[in-house]
């Protein structure tokens, strides 16, 4: 099935274009989000038939509370009824599912969702899918930074022990780095996500708003990615 690809052990993929993809379509902002969420269901499915291990999506930045509090509203609604409807899915496929952000100020009905979902797919031993909600690459590293302190200040761990790989193991989960990332409707920009774990990840810009981002579009970004010489820093 992947023969003619080579195939990325961790995916991310920033969610963009939802509002711009409504707007050509003479829809609202909330019909392109939910536009972008049933799409985001069909195309994780075939992500992970494709032998992906891993896949982080960028679904709501710790910048995106300062939109109008319709659309917030509306976001938050759709996260904690559709993420709910679509568990069964991807519980079946043995895929555990991770959260990635802080908690505060998320409603309580996401942090009940996302708390049940965890909780419910914690022994999973498929591939994992990573959803950040009020998720910033900063804020990650800045509450490594202090977790990591909390340890030194406790006494099990040294300052001397603190090393990239400890430091990685720290983060909101231990993942593999990022190995494709991708951002739809053609920004080229990272917008805060995944900074430490896209530090060698390959990029790919499509024009293509998220809502139309399917199955070829994702297996022309495998296609292009197949295509580059990763050096990690050599020759």
């Amino acid at each position: 099935m992947n023969e003619e690809f080579k195939i990325p052990k961790h995916v991310a993929i920033i969610l963009d274009g939802n509002r711009r993809w409504a707007k050509k379509n003479n829809m609202t902002p909330q019909e392109g989000h939910y536009r972008g969420f049933t799409n985001l269901e069909n195309l994780a499915d075939y992500i992970f038939s494709k032998g992906i291990k891993v896949l982080s999506v960028y679904a709501f930045s710790t910048e995106n509370f300062k939109r109008s509090k319709i659309e917030v509203d509306y976001l938050m609604n759709l996260f904690s009824m559709a993420f709910k409807k679509y568990f069964d899915r991807l519980n079946e496929k043995n895929i555990k599912v991770v959260f990635s952000g802080r908690r505060e100020p998320l409603p309580d009905k996401v942090l009940m969702m996302i708390d049940d979902i965890t909780e419910k797919t914690k022994n999973n031993n498929g591939s994992i899918f990573n959803i950040c909600i009020n998720y910033g690459g900063k804020a990650e590293i800045v509450d490594t930074t202090k977790k990591l302190s909390d340890m030194v200040l406790d006494g099990k761990i040294e300052v001397s022990d603190i090393s990239e790989e400890l430091f990685a193991a720290n983060l909101y989960h231990n993942l593999p780095p990022v190995d494709l990332m991708i951002r739809t409707s053609g920004e080229e920009r990272l917008s805060n996500f995944l900074l430490w774990q896209n530090a060698y990840a390959e990029f790919y810009f499509p024009e293509v708003e998220f809502p139309a981002f399917d199955e070829k579009e994702f297996d022309n970004a495998l296609e292009e990615y197949s295509k580059r010489n990763r050096r990690f820093g050599g020759q």
